[in-house]
């Protein structure tokens, strides 16, 4: 998932069956969540007002606004201003329990998903697990080349970041210096650009008169796109917009060729290797373990292929949705992995489960609403696609900045990244620049 967002608008989403009666006289329908990201806490919030018992499980206790992960991995935001306790969320839903643990499998015949020895019956299931990073076929890079998909990913970058500042001032060779002070993002998709734009600044703004031995200025942050243009799905026009935005913060981008090669202290970009001892992956994920869970058929990513209806094929009691999901268009093409595809599919989903619930079973297939992309590539620069509206510059940058803050979950959160924005942009300084995880 990444900083490609506008959310779904309720206004022109209607999946709201009537209520009538429910299914089992003697019990009230069991709707189980995996999953608390996007897709799962629109499932679980839209299933507020029908008859049924909702059980949300996921293996951590809060709801992560993916979008801006990358702003804690470059120490701009704290992890708390991304992040709500799952718990606080659905606290005032009476129908809802939250359950925290690492889901293992699921017994399809006895309708139960496993928490290693425990079991949760169900008799809806929803399956929200996500994604992965993903290194195609090059798992062995995963050490060199740290993802971003989590909190523990975000910090563990963050760390990496400022360490390399922090020992080539202490470094004598210079030949080792510049290749702590070089910085190399695979993948140039909104997560790779967000990043290269926000490393770029970070050295030559906020940490610039920081040091004495060293110039942060002089660091090299390198973008690599094994395709032929940034943002491949943006138009064009918006693509070369972003790609000379990043180039003026003094980011080289490479372009047409992929890395071939990863390792503690070089990558290999077609014929240039190039000295590093910082490399960040954002070219590739694979959906979770799901597929495997429900031996269900899966595409090259690992993500299960659904009917119209989001079900898995041959069961309607089991829906699979956003990043872990295959799911297609009108056209048959694969929507793609972003916030509003989940929430959208959440709210179906959820009210496809109510209509069965009540025996109002009108809902038809499930319709994404494409509303735009956004993302920014550094201070008051963005690209907004919204197919008759296409803009780049201050205006999209602030229309970037207002729909994160308005879509965060909780007021506090919105206040807190808000305050925190304000004070980066007025001072060009970042507040979060705490190395953590060191031993010692």
């Amino acid at each position: 998932m990444t900083a490609v967002l506008l959310r779904d608008a309720p206004a022109r989403i209607h999946y709201a069956p009537r209520l009538r009666r429910p299914e089992a006289a003697e019990g009230r329908p069991r709707v189980v969540i995996v999953g608390a990201g996007f897709g799962g806490l629109s499932a679980a919030r839209a299933l507020a007002r029908a008859p049924v018992d909702v059980t949300l499980i996921d293996k951590r206790n809060y709801h992560l606004f993916q979008p801006l992960l990358y702003q804690v991995a470059t120490a701009g935001l704290s992890p708390a201003d991304i992040a709500s306790p799952i718990r606080g969320i659905l606290a005032g839903q009476a129908n809802a329990r939250v359950l925290m643990g690492k889901v293992t499998g699921i017994d399809r015949e006895g309708r139960q998903v496993l928490i290693g020895e425990r079991r949760v019956p169900y008799d809806y299931l929803v399956i929200a697990t996500g994604a992965r990073h993903a290194y195609f076929g090059k798992d062995e890079w995963e050490p060199f080349a740290p993802g971003l998909k989590k909190i523990e990913d975000a910090t563990d970058i963050r760390r990496r970041i400022l360490l390399a500042f922090e020992q080539a001032e202490t470094e004598p060779d210079p030949v080792e210096r510049q290749r702590l002070l070089s910085f190399v993002i695979v993948g140039g998709g909104p997560t790779g650009v967000e990043l290269a734009g926000a490393i770029a600044e970070l050295s030559k703004v906020a940490l610039a008169r920081d040091f004495r031995s060293i110039d942060p200025r002089s660091a090299r942050v390198i973008l690599v796109q094994s395709g032929e243009r940034l943002l491949p799905v943006f138009p064009p026009r918006l693509s070369e917009a972003a790609r000379k935005s990043l180039e003026r913060l003094g980011v080289e981008v490479r372009l047409g060729h992929p890395v071939s090669e990863c390792g503690e202290s070089a990558v290999r970009v077609g014929p240039d290797v190039i000295d590093t001892r910082t490399v960040i992956w954002a070219a590739g994920v694979a959906a979770s373990p799901a597929a495997k869970w429900l031996q269900a058929e899966k595409d090259r990513a690992d993500r299960v292929k659904v009917d119209a209806n989001l079900n898995l094929p041959g069961d309607p009691r089991i829906f699979v949705i956003g990043d872990t999901a295959l799911a297609v268009d009108s056209r048959g093409n694969p929507l793609p992995g972003l916030a509003p595809v989940a929430k959208q599919q959440g709210a179906y989903v959820a009210a496809r489960i109510a209509a069965r619930v009540t025996q109002d079973l009108d809902i038809g297939p499930f319709v994404y609403h494409h509303l735009g992309n956004l993302a920014t590539v550094g201070r008051k620069a963005a690209v907004a696609d919204f197919g008759f509206l296409r803009l780049q510059g201050s205006i999209a940058w602030l229309l970037w900045g207002v729909v994160h803050v308005l879509f965060l979950i909780g007021f506090r959160n919105r206040v807190a990244v808000l305050l925190d924005w304000i004070w980066a942009y007025l001072t060009f300084q970042r507040g979060s620049r705490l190395i953590t995880g060191v031993k010692g």
